[in-house]
């Protein structure tokens, strides 16, 4: 199977860091195939410009969406691996979806009704977040997150969305913590 890690955090040796070389390891030692694109060590580009948005109407794009365009057009699974920060996205993530995830490309309106164009390929996605599950629950910030995250953009584009992985209280995660996620991901992937 093809993979493709699209990764969002500035620091390699976070725990986000450690989770995407979990995947990369696991996914590699069963015989996939594997590309990793960590959106700050390419130094994406994040901001949407009228030009791209004038392209994308046209089915035209940078070469560096392109580029990001054909790994995902490769890939059977997507896993997005990033924190929830001010309960969503980072910046770079949220670019690189309005940038890469173009009209065209992911979606398109068919007579009015709008199409995925993704559909055959499985999505997972693997969030860290500082609040605990009962905090966010409390304040419904959970099924939030799965509206705007898995559905408002996953699913929006056809994306099967195999699993969601939400790791709470990541700021404190201690080594039993990081063991059983590490089993949760690879359970999975």
């Amino acid at each position: 199977m093809k993979h493709v890690i699209i990764y969002a955090h500035p620091n390699a040796q976070s725990l986000n860091g450690h989770l995407k070389r979990v995947a990369v390891e696991h996914l590699t030692k069963n015989g996939h195939q594997v590309e990793v694109r960590d959106l700050y060590q390419l130094n994406f580009n994040p901001v949407l410009s009228s030009e791209d948005m004038a392209g994308q109407r046209k089915g035209q794009v940078v070469e560096e969406v392109k580029r990001e365009q054909e790994y995902i057009a490769w890939a059977d699974c997507l896993t997005f691996i990033y924190p929830i920060w001010w309960t969503g996205l980072p910046a770079i993530l949220k670019g690189y979806i309005d940038r890469v995830f173009s009209y065209g490309f992911a979606y398109r309106y068919d007579q009015g009704i709008q199409k995925g164009l993704l559909a055959g390929k499985r999505a997972v996605i693997i969030n860290t977040h500082g609040k605990s599950h009962t905090e966010y629950a409390d304040w419904g910030m959970d099924k939030a997150l799965s509206l705007t995250s898995d559905k408002g953009i996953y699913t929006y584009c056809g994306l099967e969305v195999k699993q969601h992985f939400f790791f709470d209280k990541a700021d404190r995660a201690n080594a039993e913590n990081i063991e059983q996620w590490t089993k949760q991901i690879t359970s999975i992937l």
